[in-house]
């Protein structure tokens, strides 16, 4: 394999592959190619290209190679690191007005970077060299690392060991010399197909009866004995109808899919935890401390939604209206509060034990509760000001192609100097971003992406010092601690 520099040489990485993917039942033939999972391919091109457009931006020197790799791959040495990573992913969903898929890699190793060293520290494990040396041929080839973490989880209030079927949870089912064989299954990975390879994780907190549960490795895609079943999402067939006008965006969607492991092979060199349940908690609040200020990249999501209100807003002639102004300052509010309190967390991070940077898990949880609510409010408000054509607008067969056509061009047209045809391509933009296929990737993944919204909650509990709060308070008002 040649070194990937551009898109073209990304999707010739990723072509020709032998990989078992279901999708509505059958087995698909080429991804490349398939109307359905290509826009997503896409998306994760562009990762690619804003590297070669904006260098500084998107790419970054490898402490380990010495050339330049995509800033995903690179392990943050500094905060200025963490704060680059959140420019990069705003400017990436402005691009694409959808998840790229890559920030789930991308927080995963940089977890992980941490918390090998740390294990080795107590056990003197091989697990941290490991990791050092997969991480420099993933930089030698500037490839696409997925992270593999969610189980399915069955009954959610039994741990691993615990439920009925041990398979819920990704586990080890065989061992030898050269390596372990897991079984299981992880739910809506991002990515996935599109990527290079994956690197998997457990899920939760586990106790010592969990430790076959307590693996991290990484695996091909393409590994024998895994299958992808294909996610669906809201109106994403029409990708397979003709014409472009219902898709909404042109160009790009998310991606996710369900992945079953069926003894999957994880050599030894690969394996970067392996029945240390103890730390299994450092990782995952680890990697949700990067990923849940990650999702600043619905910031630039947003700045595409909101672009499409307000252009819609012209359309309909009323842009000037005080009302109308008063909406879009306020979904600019809203998004601006995402991006502020990701990069405050960013610019917060400090030193880990091995030396790479983390940002700071407080504000990470408030940036993602953020998230989990603005971005609703900022559709919302996109739904108000797009009117009830959003939702109830004829096919774009009828409207280029079908008796009505003329009807339609006379009778959906806005301001005199703007024509129908661009009116309803913004219209379907917004019905795809807030209703359809990319709602996924600005609204349902906003809510549950990075743990559930509660788990933030219970996160930031944890994280703020009520207690010197309230010394704070007694200090100033002259009350005098008792005994």
């Amino acid at each position: 394999m040649e070194k990937i520099l551009n898109k073209e040489d990304y999707l010739k990485s990723i072509s020709n592959r032998d990989l078992t993917i279901y999708l509505m039942g059958e087995l698909v033939k080429d991804p490349l190619t398939h109307p359905i999972i290509k826009p997503s391919i896409e998306a994760m091109a562009e990762t690619y290209e804003l590297a070669v457009s904006e260098p500084e931006l998107a790419s970054v020197k490898s402490p380990y190679t010495g050339e330049n790799i995509n800033r995903f791959l690179h392990i943050a040495e500094n905060s200025e690191d963490l704060f680059l990573q959140n420019k990069m992913q705003r400017k990436l969903g402005q691009l694409t007005g959808t998840c790229f898929q890559r920030c789930v890699g991308m927080d995963a190793f940089n977890a992980l970077h941490s918390v090998t060293f740390e294990i080795d520290e107590k056990y003197n494990t091989p697990y941290h060299e490991n990791f050092k040396s997969f991480l420099t041929e993933m930089h030698k080839y500037n490839l696409v690392i997925g992270g593999a973490m969610t189980d399915v989880k069955g009954d959610r209030s039994k741990l691993p060991h615990e439920q009925e079927d041990e398979d819920l949870y990704l586990r080890i089912v065989d061992r030898n010399e050269k390596g372990v064989y897991v079984k299981g299954a992880k739910a809506h990975q991002t990515g996935c197909i599109n990527s290079h390879w994956m690197v998997v994780m457990p899920t939760l907190r586990l106790s010592e009866n969990d430790k076959d549960y307590a693996i991290v490795g990484a695996i091909p895609v393409d590994a024998d004995g895994i299958t992808y079943i294909y996610g669906r999402q809201s109106c994403d067939t029409r990708s397979m109808e003709p014409g472009e006008y219902d898709v909404g965006n042109k160009y790009f969607a998310g991606q996710e899919a369900m992945v079953i492991f069926d003894n999957v092979f994880i050599p030894n060199e690969y394996i970067f935890m392996n029945g240390e349940y103890d730390y299994a908690s450092m990782l995952v609040e680890r990697f949700t401390t990067y990923h849940r200020r990650s999702y600043v990249c619905k910031a630039g999501v947003g700045d595409v939604l909101i672009g499409a209100a307000a252009t819609i807003a012209e359309y309909n002639g009323v842009e000037n209206a005080s009302h109308i102004k008063d909406k879009i300052v306020e979904m600019n509010k809203l998004n601006e509060t995402i991006y502020a309190t990701g990069i405050a967390s960013s610019l917060q991070g400090s030193e880990t034990k091995s030396g790479n940077y983390i940002n700071d898990d407080l504000l990470a949880n408030v940036c993602k509760q953020h998230v989990t609510k603005e971005t609703f409010e900022i559709g919302r408000l996109a739904q108000d000001l797009a009117g009830g054509l959003v939702g109830s607008m004829p096919s774009g067969i009828d409207f280029n192609e079908g008796n009505m056509s003329k009807d339609l061009k006379k009778y959906l047209k806005g301001k005199d100097d703007i024509n129908a045809e661009d009116r309803v391509k913004i219209l379907r933009l917004i019905e795809n971003m807030t209703l359809g296929r990319n709602a996924v990737a600005y609204l349902t993944e906003s809510l549950h992406g990075a743990g559930s919204p509660q788990a933030q909650r219970v996160q930031i509990r944890r994280k703020v010092d009520i207690e010197e709060k309230k010394d704070f308070a007694k200090k100033l008002s002259g009350v005098k601690e008792r005994d």
